[in-house]
């Protein structure tokens, strides 16, 4: 149970040191965006491929591995359109450009708020499958929350809000993916049948992240270095692979 908060806990935390990065060296360069979220797209893409589904069928079958990927990417839709629905802010009338900043800021924060609650709970059903896969899907996520916290850091100073300001704000995002994972294990202490289901929903719930978020972003930045990103992202993680068996 701690292991599990504490990996989740560093995976959230992974989003303040991109804050910290932004204030303390400015927004990274457009190709080295590009590269950061094409890596971490194939990371979290090879996840599901060659760990999240196969161990989903081998704890379950492949009825409930596919309804599983299915639920998992329709509950993410459904965050994506109360994201868009829920603050009125966005109807406010803002004159001046800082508050424009400040409001995308603060919906870009509680966009990641809402997807790293999934994300805690797939960290929580992989570490209870095996400890490598929760370990491997921590890291993966980690690694894509480094540019979600750049992304919320940069409007929100260009609006003005003070640093400690800001850094409070993102602590606060970050704590949302270890109470994910703790919701997680009470899931699987629930039941144990739950782990084949919930592995199949992390693996759809990821697989939305890339196909809607990671992926397009990346491609938007660079192309080039977004394909050159996910090529070493899926090369390491099948490297990895071989390596732990």
């Amino acid at each position: 149970m701690i292991s599990i908060l504490l990996y989740s806990m560093v995976a959230g935390l992974a989003t303040l040191l991109g804050c910290l990065l932004v204030l303390a060296f400015g927004k990274p360069g457009e190709k080295l965006l590009a590269w950061m979220l094409g890596l971490a797209a194939g990371i979290m893409l090879t996840v599901v491929i060659i760990d999240l589904l196969p161990s989903s069928y081998a704890y379950s079958n492949f009825k409930i591995a596919i309804l599983g990927f299915i639920l998992g990417n329709f509950l993410l839709f459904i965050l994506d359109m109360l994201i868009s629905w829920l603050p009125f802010i966005q109807k406010m009338q803002i004159n001046n450009r800082n508050g424009y900043f400040l409001k995308m800021g603060y919906l870009i924060a509680i966009g990641i708020a809402l997807h790293d609650l999934p994300e805690g709970i797939a960290i929580a059903v992989g570490y209870t499958a095996t400890e490598r896969l929760g370990v491997i899907i921590a890291l993966a996520i980690g690694l894509h929350n480094i540019p979600e916290g750049m992304a919320t850091t940069a409007p929100l100073k260009l609006g003005g809000m003070g640093n400690m300001a800001i850094i409070i704000l993102i602590c606060l995002v970050s704590l949302v993916t270890p109470l994910g994972a703790y919701l997680g294990f009470i899931l699987v202490s629930i039941s144990y049948s739950f782990i084949g289901l919930l592995l199949a929903l992390a693996g759809g719930a990821m697989t939305y992240i890339i196909k809607k978020e990671l992926w397009p972003e990346s491609h938007r930045n660079h192309p080039n270095y977004a394909r050159w990103g996910a090529f070493c992202g899926i090369a390491v993680m099948i490297l990895a692979s071989f390596i732990n068996h």
